[in-house]
């Protein structure tokens, strides 16, 4: 990833963290040839209120600190899983069952997968 890159990803994780988003997995698409973009961001929320928190939080941490903004944010209708697209990072909030159901990190397995420890 470039540094540009890196640090969106690093404010993405924040914004995660300020509104106690868990089990945070930051997958590294760079090494897989034609992918949609460098890295994706995931993340699990406890409920749709909490997905949409986790959402503005991202948002907002972004934009301050990374001056980015993303180009498309789908989901937040029912926030059973939030797709925010920032062009180079994609980042996915998920309710449980459907992270279970969707096993993002599974399809994605050749990417470099960094496990973010929970803030408890």
């Amino acid at each position: 990833m470039n540094s540009n890159t890196e640090l969106l990803v690093d404010k993405i994780v924040k914004g995660i963290q300020e509104k106690k988003g868990r089990d945070i997995v930051v997958a590294d698409l760079t090494p897989i040839e034609d992918t949609i973009c460098q890295a994706f961001v995931i993340c699990t929320a406890g409920s749709p209120t909490q997905a949409q928190a986790l959402a503005d939080s991202i948002q907002e941490t972004a934009r301050k600190e990374a001056a980015a903004k993303p180009t498309a944010t789908e989901g937040l209708r029912n926030c059973q899983w939030v797709a925010m697209d920032y062009s180079d990072v994609m980042v996915h909030i998920f309710l449980q069952e459907e992270r279970d159901f969707y096993d993002l990190e599974h399809l994605w397995a050749d990417a470099a997968l960094t496990e973010i420890p929970n803030l408890d």
